[in-house]
């Protein structure tokens, strides 16, 4: 497979750059074996049947992206990837010039950037003209330890939470071409966010309120929750020019006990699991992988789905659509097939959904037989 295979060309004003007003005022589109349907995502209760379980990802977002400068002066802004511990974190990193292992980083209050040509805080009597604004205010110190691939190990002088409160601004994905506003705050977490790590939002998920989550439940629709900690390696372009030799990032999740009981329990029934989002089932599938069914516990994956894997645990698939070229779109590929995926992202297209991460939803059902690889 090539990764052309999974281009597709989008009109960039239909990339969403804010939420609707309402979560489930969004659209859904419900690809099925023979034809494509659109309903408001509110409708969801309507599609699915007393006895499925839907399971979420109940990451929360922190605020992932910093800026500062290096100890030479140099600007620097850091996007952490994954958090180690309570000081270390891998990260991604923009700067002039990289640092190197035992170099020394200074990151700055998002109110009180530095400036970088002097080192100097603003509002520092010694800075220069024009940057005289607002008081100092404490810098945090880190230190970069050493290079995973594109990514920095670093570890901070103080509590990893305690800089991303007092430093860290809200990490929008780089096709909203906008800073975060107030109320992406709330907008850019589910309403059931409660284990923060994650530094982007599973997306699927944004589309559902207490309302909607209350008359699914009223329906006899079961809820489960699992934790998968986003990392920004989901918006890592695919580069290679053959799809297997792409590397994978890696993202570390957590299954509860109450979950793989809820699973066992709908598939003795004869309901449906459901994930909400790819990062729901990616969780679940890479589990079933490396035990050879669900079980509870904490792991890492960094499982690649694409045509031609098969899939052991998940029915159907609630997702946003995806960015062309991306890891993503190939695995929306390998649970539907193909050919029904470039289908419905034409009608999609077509019908002026809305695409990323504040777009509108797809419901996808399993194909059988996979599509070959």
């Amino acid at each position: 497979m090539q990764t052309s295979d999974f281009d597709f060309a989008l009109p960039p004003e239909l990339i969403a750059q804010a939420p609707l007003p309402d979560r489930s005022a969004s659209r859904l589109l419900q690809v099925g074996p023979e034809d494509l349907v659109g309903f408001a995502f509110r409708d969801l209760p309507n599609l699915l049947s007393p006895g499925d379980l839907l399971v979420l990802n109940d990451t929360r977002v922190i605020r992932a992206r910093l800026r500062g400068h290096r100890e030479s002066g140099g600007r620097i802004e850091v996007l952490i990837e994954r958090v180690i511990d309570e000081r270390t974190v891998v990260a991604q990193l923009r700067a002039s010039k990289k640092p190197q292992p035992g170099s020394r980083l200074w990151i700055a209050s998002p109110t009180n950037d530095h400036d970088t040509r002097t080192g100097l805080a603003v509002g520092t009597p010694s800075a220069p003209d024009g940057l005289r604004g607002q008081p100092d205010q404490e810098l945090f110190g880190a230190t970069m330890i050493e290079r995973e691939g594109e990514f920095f190990v670093l570890r901070f002088d103080a509590d990893v939470q305690t800089v991303l409160d007092q430093a860290g601004k809200l990490p929008l994905p780089p096709y909203i071409n906008r800073p975060p506003e107030r109320a992406d705050e709330n907008r850019y977490q589910t309403v059931f966010a409660a284990e923060p790590g994650a530094v982007a939002a599973p997306t699927a998920g944004l589309h559902f309120d207490e309302r909607l989550l209350k008359t699914l439940q009223e329906r006899g629709v079961r809820l489960a929750w699992l934790t998968l900690q986003v990392g920004a390696g989901t918006f890592q372009p695919v580069r290679v020019t053959n799809v297997s030799d792409h590397v994978m990032h890696r993202e570390r999740y957590t299954i509860p006990a109450a979950t793989v009981a809820a699973i066992e329990q709908t598939r003795m029934t004869g309901g449906k699991v459901i994930a909400v989002g790819t990062t729901s089932l990616r969780a679940l599938e890479s589990c079933a992988r490396e035990h050879g069914r669900i079980c509870a516990g904490s792991s890492e994956t960094r499982l690649f789905l694409k045509p031609g894997d098969r899939f052991a645990v998940i029915d159907r698939l609630i997702t946003n659509f995806h960015l062309p070229r991306s890891t993503l779109m190939m695995l929306v590929c390998a649970f539907a097939g193909t050919e029904r995926i470039r289908a419905a992202y034409s009608h999609a297209i077509a019908q002026r959904y809305r695409f990323f991460s504040y777009g509108d939803a797809m419901l996808l059902d399993l194909a059988s037989p996979p599509d070959p690889a």
